[in-house]
């Protein structure tokens, strides 16, 4: 690029250098950058930098300029405070859909959001116990045809894979396609959901993102969810009832819980869940719940602090599904 060229983008090259090393413990004086442009191979003089950075300034980049014993400019305000940054490279490094690579490559993108200084700031490692990270890459292609698809309205295909004891990735389906009706992506027990219709089961039916290979868009379009479900359906109400992703027969379940198991039950539910009172150190939770191992896996959780009350074929169920595991010990 000859001088000239470079002098014709002086006003981007001043940005980049106020972006990437300027902040409100990093002032930088009008020498330093001076010299910081004639690094870039442009020369400025101090009155056209002072038309610069007002020009930057119309443009509505919060550029302070500092007075007193640390004359200089630096970026005030930004898209993102450093504790919001700090907060979604946490949530990138705890997430175990995304790889480690990716997230890597996520973290580095976060930490030019903000400036050198700062971005040392985000270079910390999150320990989560014992976490386990996914080693498909292929997921954010994934979910980015998914959510095409939902929007447009079409069918997806995909291959389907679980582990054997071996270790090694076998097909579901006898490797045939799996061609589905796509209707919404959530993410339960750290991993992205599809939530779609496949023909085979007259229900909803889940899939784990991360375990799709070959996924394509498909010309025909989906069926009408309220063809599979019935006219009151709601799929964020859906989302919240469903217990790790395992189907079971939806029905409304009376839980009675111990007191302090408060935070555990609105975590779980939300604050709009009904609660009433039911003894001095117990309150009664009533929901609607995908009936399945993992829901009883749940209470069995609290150890005696929470008991299900109703209806009694969901207590009878709970109990055969006590026996089933005493019986292999």
């Amino acid at each position: 690029m000859s001088k000239n060229e470079k002098q014709k983008m002086k006003l981007l090259y001043l940005l980049k250098i106020l972006l990437g090393n300027s902040d409100e413990e990093n002032v930088l004086s009008m020498g330093k950058i001076i010299d910081s442009l004639d690094a870039f191979g442009v020369k400025a003089e101090r009155k056209s930098i002072y038309d610069d950075i007002e020009c930057l300034r119309t443009f509505d980049y919060d550029i302070i300029c500092q007075k007193g014993q640390n004359p200089g400019y630096y970026i005030g305000k930004r898209d993102f405070e450093l504790a919001e940054l700090k907060l979604l490279v946490d949530s990138v490094q705890a997430s175990k859909f995304i790889t480690k690579k990716k997230s890597n490559e996520l973290i580095k993108k976060i930490e030019g959001l903000t400036s050198n200084h700062k971005a040392k700031e985000l270079q910390r490692q999150v320990y989560t116990a014992y976490r386990v990270k996914t080693l498909n890459e292929t997921i954010y292609y994934a979910v980015d045809t998914l959510h095409n698809a939902i929007t447009d309205n079409k069918k997806v295909a995909f291959k389907y894979y679980e582990y054997g004891t071996d270790k090694k990735i076998k097909l579901r389906n006898d490797g045939k396609d799996y061609v589905v009706s796509p209707y919404s992506l959530t993410f339960s027990d750290d991993n992205y959901y599809l939530v779609a219709h496949y023909p085979k089961y007259e229900k909803l039916t889940h899939f784990r993102v991360d375990r799709i290979k070959g996924i394509r868009t498909l010309e025909e379009k989906q069926e009408d969810i309220k063809v599979v479900t019935d006219k009151n359906f709601d799929l964020g109400n859906y989302s919240k009832k469903i217990f790790n992703m395992y189907t079971g027969e939806t029905q409304m379940v009376q839980i009675e819980c111990d007191n302090r198991l408060i935070n555990a039950v609105i975590d779980k539910f939300g604050e709009d869940v009904s609660i009433r009172k039911a003894t001095e150190d117990t309150f009664v939770v009533t929901t609607k719940i995908n009936i399945s191992p993992t829901f009883f896996a749940w209470v069995f959780t609290f150890v005696g602090k929470m008991k299900i009350i109703s209806p009694e074929a969901v207590v009878d169920e709970f109990k055969n599904c006590l026996n089933n595991v005493m019986e292999k010990y």
